[in-house]
């Protein structure tokens, strides 16, 4: 199967005001995404806020989405649960659904050890039906170093990582150690703010969160890095980066998100995670900021 390459959605899921999924807003983002251009959808990934839904509900989220984009693009789907065992009925289920991958995090809450992080892996390689990507973000999970990540793409259903640390030389110590040996191996960043510069220096693609904002933007500057249009490619990740400093650390992660996407036009609602009345103030406080940059010329194509 082709190489997971270009820029993969971690799409955020409407909910109602009772916290219910929205699945017609859901399917109707969907479309919108790949109108818009995107090259993959990334269901319940840290975006979508996948640790705030039941296994039952991550599950439903990832069938609305395969149904929806319906082979137009690949899935690369959220799997991770709180044990090997539950991961794997999840792979099994994604694989039923049609996704074409899945992105499985690194154990967290317990902080692992390298040699437990590799046996966590390894059991779901060895048993998962459908390719595994991992998915490093030590931020809120056990860290995925480099011996470990060059021993697991030994396993032939691993077939690439999606990095959201955001270090430049992590990833190129990746890139060093498993390319000469895998050549197919996937190398997708999650962090938005250095897209640019991953992608100049090997990284296949990325899944970020503003893919899901201004699709036309992101997919226009990833263009222009494959046809090494560099300066205009450095002036569209300087322009970025104002409006990924307003959503990420505008408000508790992903509430900005949130409302950026409400600006394109989505019913996307609030999160399930409480908000006091200080925050739903500074949420539409933030509204007002993000506005203002979405309507810059930042949102038309280049």
């Amino acid at each position: 199967m082709s190489k997971l390459a270009g820029l993969y959605v971690p799409n955020i899921v409407p909910l109602d005001e009772e916290g219910g999924i929205k699945e017609d807003e859901l399917r109707r983002y969907v479309d919108w995404l790949i109108h818009m251009g995107v090259d993959g959808l990334y269901p319940n990934g840290s975006s979508g806020e996948f640790t705030r839904f039941t296994p039952e509900e991550r599950r439903r989220i990832v069938k609305i989405v395969c149904d929806q984009a319906a082979g137009r693009v690949p899935v690369l789907a959220g799997a991770a649960e709180a044990n090997p065992r539950e991961t794997i009925k999840a792979c099994e289920a994604y694989a039923e659904y049609g996704a074409r991958a899945v992105a499985i995090v690194s154990p967290f809450y317990y902080r692992l050890s390298p040699d437990g992080v590799f046996a966590y892996f390894a059991e779901i390689a060895k048993n998962a039906p459908i390719d595994v990507t991992l998915y490093n973000i030590p931020m809120f999970a056990s860290p995925i170093d480099v011996p470990t990540i060059q021993r697991l793409s030994e396993f032939g259903r691993i077939i690439g990582i999606k990095d959201s640390s955001g270090d430049m030389a992590f990833m190129l110590r990746m890139i060093r150690a498993v390319r000469v040996s895998r050549p197919n191996f996937s190398f997708l960043s999650g962090w938005d703010a250095a897209l640019v510069p991953m992608l100049l220096m090997g990284c296949d693609g990325g899944t970020n969160a503003l893919t899901g904002v201004i699709p036309e933007f992101m997919t226009t500057m990833y263009v222009a890095v494959r046809e090494m249009q560099i300066d205009k490619a450095r002036e569209m990740q300087f322009r970025l980066l104002d409006l990924f400093d307003a959503i990420v650390y505008g408000a508790d992660f992903p509430e900005g998100l949130r409302v950026a996407v409400e600006l394109r036009g989505f019913d996307m609602g609030l999160s399930r995670q409480p908000l006091t009345e200080g925050q739903k103030a500074a949420r539409e406080e933030l509204r007002e900021t993000i506005s203002c940059l979405i309507d810059h010329p930042m949102c038309k194509r280049q």
